[in-house]
């Protein structure tokens, strides 16, 4: 039998280490923490985040929700309910909307979302469609092409 041989009996628990009583304990006079600085002081460590004085990193990020999105899509949106006025069969794209008033302003690519009831079938050419304004679009009979 060797010593490597050895182990603790099943259940049996080792004895917590006595911090700070005495040369006798093994870990007396400075404990463990070496001699000086901030990480033998008592209480310790330093609170999360911090960064030895630097400006931590949760100061360095900005601060609201979310970060920009960088070359983000802005649409010109319209839903579906605005389209029930037009006649059946209107093809419709972004410069007949403009035309005919019921879009004033060119905000970028048109983008149709599903608010709103449609029963009038038209033909809807536009950059993107909710699912939901495909749907009703397609459900009254009219047609969505994706332009490229």
């Amino acid at each position: 039998m060797r010593l490597a041989d050895t182990f603790p009996k099943p259940g049996s628990q080792k004895r917590r280490r006595r911090i700070g009583r005495g040369i006798a304990a093994g870990q007396g006079a400075s404990g463990g923490f070496g001699m000086r600085g901030q990480k033998s002081r008592s209480g310790r460590s330093t609170r999360p985040g911090f960064e030895g004085g630097q400006l931590p990193l949760y100061r360095r990020v900005p601060k609201l929700k979310h970060f920009p999105l960088i070359n983000r899509i802005s649409y010109t949106i319209i839903n579906v309910g605005d389209l029930a006025d037009l006649p059946k069969g209107t093809e419709v794209t972004l410069a007949s909307l403009m035309e005919s008033g019921v879009v004033t302003q060119n905000d970028g690519p048109l983008k149709i979302l599903g608010d709103g009831e449609i029963n009038v079938a038209l033909q809807v050419t536009a950059a993107a469609f909710t699912q939901t304004a495909k749907s009703k679009i397609e459900a009254a009979g009219g047609s969505c092409n994706l332009l490229d």
